[in-house]
């Protein structure tokens, strides 16, 4: 999912969440180098990617509640998963922090992002969500330990203004995924935002698997539902045995579904020829399809497969984990022909 921002008169007022597509496709000549947008938020109109550093797997601490103490916060939720950090740039005064601070925080409710925390003042005063004391703490916990232009963070200047914080929540079928937003005003005509975002899962890959509940949930929504948990031995169309969660629970989705159709597609990383993705994809599709047929009952006329290699990626191709991301296999809605 992205979040895509508008501009109106006054403020950009107009955002949307979308499910599986990468960032926005517009250039930005002020972005350092080797730096890939997340997909679930893309930046504010006008903003620079400054800073950024991403890990696979690691833990993070998800601050809920306000300073209850020297450098303490009671309220925590400890999770791990893989955390990508972006800082961003907005260079100019004719926005301000709260005006970036307000799409944000618009964005994430227009979707049903359970927020769990907020706040934002022209002072950084007090102990809530947002305060300075407040994001000493997070910081101090959560340490940005990669140099760079990110540490604008972390020290004022003669025309310092507010500052403000999201904390929020998604359950989606791929997992559970936490954001960390903070905007703060620098200077009089330079607003910095991080936006850390920890997407849940298990150490170990291929551990966590869609539910029914789930698939229904992004089919609604979205239309598609990426299928974790689908397993192939390396290199080959051939499934693993732990497989078998997953295509369990597309089939009880698929049997309470009678009257819905789908594609089921399969997508590589780039590695290799296109020729060589390009049919490992659908033999992956075509084996996930036969399996459905042959061995949980679904019929035959339900499942269309098709391979699109590496055509649909939804991470940069350029990390061990990008491709990772981008080798699956995805359920697509397929509407009836009348």
């Amino acid at each position: 999912m992205r979040i895509i921002f508008k501009l109106g008169f006054c403020i950009s007022a107009f955002v949307l969440v979308t499910a599986g597509n990468i960032g926005s496709s517009a250039a930005y000549g002020a972005d350092i180098d080797n730096v890939t947008e997340h997909a679930l938020i893309t930046r504010y109109p006008g903003q620079d990617i400054r800073w950024q550093h991403i890990e696979n797997h690691m833990p993070y601490r998800v601050p809920t509640g306000p300073v209850t103490g020297y450098r303490a916060i009671d309220d925590w939720i400890d999770t791990q998963g893989r955390v990508t950090r972006t800082f961003y740039k907005y260079e100019g005064t004719d926005r301000t922090f709260s005006e970036i601070y307000k799409n944000y925080l618009d964005a994430l409710n227009a979707e049903d992002f359970d927020i769990l925390g907020q706040g934002f003042s022209d002072d950084r005063r007090g102990v809530g969500v947002g305060s300075r004391s407040w994001r000493n703490v997070l910081f101090r916990v959560n340490p940005t330990t990669k140099p760079g232009e990110v540490g604008t963070m972390f020290s004022g200047t003669s025309s310092s203004g507010g500052a403000g914080t999201i904390v929020a929540k998604k359950e989606r079928a791929a997992g559970t995924v936490y954001t960390i937003i903070n905007v703060e005003q620098h200077s009089d005509n330079y607003v910095g935002t991080l936006i850390d975002i920890i997407e849940v899962a298990a150490a170990e890959t291929g551990l966590v698997a869609v539910d029914a509940e789930a698939i229904g949930s992004d089919i609604d929504e979205y239309g598609r539902v990426v299928l974790d948990g689908i397993l192939f031995e390396f290199d080959k169309a051939v499934l693993k045995p732990e497989s078998k969660t997953a295509l369990t629970a597309i089939t009880t989705y698929l049997t309470d579904n009678k009257d819905k159709n789908f594609y089921v597609v399969g997508h590589t990383d780039s590695v290799g020829t296109f020729a060589y993705n390009d049919k490992l994809s659908s033999d992956r599709a075509r084996a996930v399809v036969t399996a459905l047929r042959t061995d949980y009952g679904i019929a035959v006329g339900r499942l269309e497969p098709h391979g699109v290699g590496p055509l649909v990626p939804i991470f940069s191709n350029g990390t061990d984990a990008g491709r990772e991301k981008n080798r699956r296999v995805e359920l697509v809605e397929r509407q009836r022909k009348e």
